[in-house]
Order: structure tokens, then sequence, then C-alpha cells
């Protein structure tokens, strides 16, 4: 698809809307056309200089920023407020070789009802890693309000063979069976520590626009900091999951599940047919799917969130850890500090220094 026949396409399908979500379209064949795709779309303003794109139309507001760190390895991190329920859909120029793989980190705010508090709700952060083969189509679903991050990692065929031993994988590693297969795409949690940090200073460094050598030198490190912790980690991670791309309306209903466990993260577990049956799917094609795409069951899915919110609680206020517990739903303290320890090696307390 050359540049006249996106900026028609665009402007053709720009206010496509179905199931309560409008279809927002860009090509993806490869960092350069994505950016040149985002440039070309109505409402957005292009500093060049900046190396930066400006956004404010009905469906968003926010601001792109993009970088080719060297010769087939570029970044693009994105910071966005949806003001509608938003798909945003990978599609691709057929006429144009599409070589990139693509690794993203999504930061995700929003706000949730805490149990037997007097806050109404409290800020929570939500974090994702997709790994991404050349060509795939996908589609990711937002919300109206979703406030979003987004650090876009592109490296080409070639820039991966010289940087990563992909070939020297064993055979069933999961990342080899994926990348030998025909599926498109895998999604994991937290598996990189630290990673809302350390974007945050790639941001930073974005933003301050420098373009003496020091400055290029140290993007360069902080961006292959990261993806290298993100293989390293992908590589030594044995779960099972069939990582089958899903269909459009399949991931429309996964989404819509997802929001359903965030908005009750504090609450009991809803349940496997609740949720089915609220999402028009069955029981037994919501857990198999639902799993295919984040990688773990639902009932694990709302369990880590949980504790991800306490420890985000007990990092940024002074609330009693008991009390903590209880907001986060637990019956007791003592649950809560054992599923706590479990999963980050510490004591609540400890996290917390007193």
């Amino acid at each position: 698809m050359n540049l006249g026949k996106w900026i028609k396409f665009i402007k053709e399908n720009i206010n496509f809307y179905r199931d309560g979500f409008f279809e927002l379209p860009y090509l993806s064949n490869s960092p350069e056309v994505l950016v040149k795709s985002i440039i070309n779309s109505p409402s957005v303003r292009h500093v060049q200089e900046e190396q930066a794109v400006y956004r404010n139309n009905p469906f968003s507001k926010g601001v792109m920023r993009y970088r080719e760190i060297e010769e087939g390895f570029w970044i693009i991190v994105t910071s966005i407020t949806f003001k509608k329920n938003v798909m945003l859909k990978a599609v691709y120029d057929e006429d144009v070789p599409s070589d990139y793989y693509t690794i993203t980190f999504s930061v995700f705010e929003s706000e949730v009802k805490l149990q037997n508090t007097f806050a109404d709700k409290t800020p929570f952060s939500s974090k994702y890693w997709g790994f991404k083969r050349p060509g795939t189509e996908v589609g990711a679903y937002f919300y109206k309000g979703s406030v979003c991050e987004f650090y876009l990692y592109g490296f080409s065929k070639e820039w991966a063979e010289r940087n990563f031993s992909f070939e020297t994988l064993p055979e069933d590693n999961q990342i080899k069976k994926f990348l030998n297969s025909d599926k498109g795409f895998i999604t994991y949690q937290d598996i990189v520590p630290n990673a809302a940090e350390l974007s945050k200073e790639i941001l930073i460094n974005l933003q301050n626009n420098n373009r003496d050598l020091l400055s290029k030198s140290i993007l360069k490190t902080q961006t292959f900091q990261l993806i290298t912790t993100f293989f390293k980690n992908a590589f030594i991670d044995q779960r099972i999951g069939n990582y089958i791309p899903t269909d459009t309306p399949d991931y429309r209903k996964i989404a819509k599940a997802e929001k359903l466990l965030l908005d009750t993260v504090s609450a009991p577990f809803l349940g496997v047919e609740y949720i089915a049956e609220k999402v028009s799917m069955s029981p037994t094609k919501l857990k198999l799917t639902f799993k295919s795409v984040h990688g773990t069951s639902m009932m694990q899915y709302h369990k880590e969130k949980k504790l991800l919110l306490a420890m985000q609680i007990i990092q940024n206020t002074d609330m009693q850890i008991k009390n903590i517990a209880f907001a986060t739903g637990y019956k007791s303290s003592s649950k809560f500090t054992a599923s706590f320890k479990k999963r980050f090696g510490k004591l609540p307390s400890e996290v917390r220094g007193f």
C-alpha cells in the first residue's frame, strides 16, 4: 500500500465502528513505515526536528517519539489518552517487505475500587510485554479514559541474527518453537524487573532530544539492555501455551474479560462461567483463548494483579499492612502475607522497610 493509497484508506476506515469500538488501522510492515503512516494520518502535527508526532483527534490525544538507534533497530514510544473505545489494528501493505520483529512494553494506568476502605478508588498500573513476528495482523483494544504508554522496539531479521542467538536455542525452548511456527505473537506479564523505571529513563532521553554522541550511546545502551533482559527471561520461561493468533472477534471478547478482571481485582474471582456469559463465549473456549493470549489462566491472572495492586499500595501509601490485606480482598492478613512472600520473596513489611 503506497502512501497515496494509505491516506485514502485511512480516511475511509478511521471511523469504522464495530461492537462498541472504533477501529483505527496503522501500517506495520516496518517501524519506518509505521511512523510514516501515523504522520500521514488525519489530525496530527509532525515536528521533524524533535522526531515527534503530536495527535489530538476525537479518538485520542498524545505524542509519539521515534528514533532509529542503528540500522535495522528502532524504538517508538507513544504516550496516549483514549477519548473513545478504540481498537488499534496492525495492517500490512503486500507490496512492501515485512521483515521486522517487534517487542512491545505497555503500561496502562487505571483506577480500581478497594474493599473495606473509605477510599473510592486507587491508581493501578498494569504492565505487559508482547513479542510479534513479522506480518502478524493483531488488534489491541483500549477503553475510553485509558492512559497508556507504549514502548515498541522494532528490529529486522538481519539485526536479530547479528545480536541474538536464536539458532542456538534448544528445539524444546518456547521461543524457538514460536519462531519455527506460523503463530504470530506471545504476551507476558512482568517478565523484566524494573522495566517501568528503565523505560521512563528512555522516554526522558527521547524528550530531551539530545543529538550528541554520548546521548545516542546512552539511548542505545538503555534500549539494548531492556530487550536483552526480555529475551534472557523469555528464553528460560517454560510456560506451556498454544500461541495461536486469535481472530478479531475472539480477541475483542478477551479484552472485555480482562477488563472485568481488572475492574474487580480487589474482589473475589468472578468465576469462569460468569465471565464467559458476560462476554458471550463458552467457558471452555474462553479459558483456552485467554491463556493463549495472556499465557496464564484467568484465576492466576486475577491473583497476580491483586498482588501487584497490593505491592503498589505498599510502595506508594502509608496504609497499614493489615488494612492493605483487607482492601485487596484477602480474608486475613496472614493469608495475604503468605501469598505476598511467595510471589515477591519478601514480606510486605520488608518492602516498606519498617
